[in-house]
């Protein structure tokens, strides 16, 4: 560059897309899940999840494992620990702070697997890319809650799942 008396190149590309009708552009992922309850107790832990995604060519694997990762403990918290409590006599929110309000911690995470499935998608764009966004937390509330039926017979759709809900 020096030689040429260049001090920066650029190039600009601009992607068209075809019929936006005629190929899907999401972002897939499937969830499972396992679970074990102490009968006594009515805990519920969760012992292992897999969460394949298929995302298109993932440009940093740390980062876009990590971003999953985060999702699925969101979904933990989700299916187990986040509620909204009301006072019914005024309708203000009682657990408004961090302070009351439940969420997963290192002790209610145990194995998380992220599987990518390598399928770039050149429909999308010429890398063949697509957006990780919050994939990582879609089904895995879900796939928790059925973990549960599987374990307990009981089929519990109300989130948090709770010993409460367990016993009705």
């Amino acid at each position: 560059m020096r030689h040429g008396s260049v001090d920066r190149i650029t190039q600009e590309k601009t992607n068209t897309f075809g019929d936006p009708g005629k190929y899907a552009r999401n972002t897939h992922s499937a969830v499972f899940t396992e679970v074990k309850i102490d009968e006594q107790l009515g805990v519920i832990r969760v012992t292992r999840v897999v969460n394949a995604v298929a995302a298109g060519r993932i440009l940093n694997l740390k980062t876009g494992h990590s971003q999953v990762m985060g999702g699925v403990v969101w979904g933990i918290g989700m299916a187990l620990h986040e509620e909204t409590l009301y006072d019914h006599q005024s309708g203000r929110v009682m657990n408004a702070n961090i302070a009351e309000y439940h969420v997963p911690v290192n002790a209610d995470v145990h194995d998380i697997k992220v599987i990518f499935v390598d399928e770039p998608d050149d429909k999308v764009n010429p890398m063949g890319i697509k957006g990780l966004g919050e994939i990582g937390i879609v089904g895995v509330a879900a796939a928790i809650a059925n973990a549960v039926y599987h374990a307990t017979g009981k089929r519990v759709r109300d989130l948090p799942i709770t010993l409460d809900k367990l016993m009705r």
